[in-house]
């Protein structure tokens, strides 16, 4: 009897144990690397020789609610790197009151060139749903029986075009830096099929100084399009980096059809090159990050040897 006892309390012990040990792994998830913002910064040679450098800023999934005065105040600071021109990638939204904050943080970016594209979390609202769940399917599922948009996605699209930013939805324009001419192009989010590549298919404009191809999920369906037509550099967001990660072994799932060791960062993608943003925020349903911090990213063009 004491023998069992002891064994009873050792269990005890260990269940007690453990259940502090995962009470402090969801704390730090929730409350320290969610909130543990970091700005990466990447040279990549792709310009003409003699090319003075052309800063890119890539923002992606800020997913923002009211009330997140981090994630607002570090946003409103990354005018301080001078980028040349912005990018974001979309899932700038996930609540109906949130154009605001996010135009209002954007702040003196908006007074430079960018461009953006739109993400499935910035015309629905987020629903919860089990995380798990993402291990073995796709949220695209999810959309099947979602037809009528509930966020301020025209809004907005409205404040950041408003301010000369140029709307990348299915769309092709130039981006004027200084004297610099990007040619863009841009998918609307194939996430929910409202990608239309056909829109902008076509050769890249050789002449321009870099050409940029713009999207929320890297599928590789239309990013073998995108490098097929002659696209220096893509830029795409979404995976979140896959959010929850495992020390030494990295992204558990990406949410869409690009494999894992291509969930973040910059990378070599059918002869182009690809940056996908970790990004800045997470679902509200699901408010952690583990292995994974939020992040925007610095992407410096300079000339090539």
């Amino acid at each position: 009897m004491t023998t069992l006892r002891k064994a009873l309390r050792t269990a005890g012990t260990a269940a007690a144990i453990t259940g502090a040990v995962g009470l402090a792994g969801i704390g730090y998830a929730a409350v320290i690397e969610r909130n543990w913002f970091r700005l990466r910064h990447y040279e990549i040679p792709l310009l003409d020789p003699g090319s003075p450098r052309l800063r890119v800023l890539h923002i992606s999934d800020a997913h923002l609610t009211p009330g997140r005065r981090m994630l607002l105040d570090w946003l409103r600071g990354l005018a301080d790197h001078e980028p040349d021109f912005v990018v974001n990638t979309g899932d700038s939204l996930a609540h109906p009151d949130a154009v605001e904050p996010f135009i209002s943080a954007l702040g003196p970016l908006l007074e430079r060139p960018g461009a953006f594209v739109y993400g499935s979390n910035d015309m629905y609202s987020p629903q919860f749903k089990n995380p798990a769940r993402y291990l073995w399917r796709s949220s695209r599922e999810d959309y099947n029986k979602r037809t009528v948009p509930d966020l301020p996605w025209r809004e907005l699209g409205a404040a950041m075009t408003d301010a000369g930013w140029l709307d990348l939805n299915n769309r092709k324009g130039v981006i004027k830096a200084g004297d610099r001419r990007v040619a863009a192009a841009g998918v609307h989010d194939s996430h929910i099929g409202l990608d239309r590549y056909d829109k902008v298919a076509g050769t890249a404009d050789a002449d321009a100084d870099l050409r940029l191809g713009v999207l929320h999920s890297p599928e590789p369906a239309n990013l073998n399009r995108f490098a097929a037509d002659g696209y220096q550099l893509l830029l795409a967001g979404h995976t979140h980096g896959g959010q929850l990660c495992l020390p030494f072994y990295g992204t558990l799932v990406t949410n869409c059809g690009i494999d894992r060791r291509r969930a973040w960062g910059l990378h070599r993608y059918a002869g182009t090159w690809l940056h996908v943003s970790g990004g800045l925020g997470t679902s509200p349903t699901a408010p952690v990050r583990f292995a994974c911090r939020p992040e925007a990213s610095i992407i410096d063009l300079v000339a090539q040897d």
